[in-house]
């Protein structure tokens, strides 16, 4: 079997072919010319101004399912 691709999350600010700006797309691909491809579907013809990868830490992405069981305990505690 093959191995398993990483995926990253690139931010990108482009102009679109209006001369729109447009900050704060995010994608996620396999590499920086993947995510362009992927911005150029959705947006034909624009000016890609910035690109970045977003570096994400474990746990960054939302409250844990213990975090928020937590929560209710203490919620439910508070109105006893």
């Amino acid at each position: 079997m093959g191995e398993t691709a990483s995926m990253y999350k690139y931010g990108f600010r482009i102009r679109t072919r209006s001369g729109t700006p447009v900050e704060n797309l995010v994608v996620q691909a396999r590499d920086r010319a993947e995510a362009e491809r992927k911005i150029n579907q959705i947006y034909p013809h624009c000016e890609i101004t910035e690109c970045r990868v977003i570096h994400s830490t474990i746990g960054d992405d939302g409250p844990s399912l213990e975090s928020i069981i937590s929560l209710i305990s203490r919620q439910s505690d508070e109105d006893k």
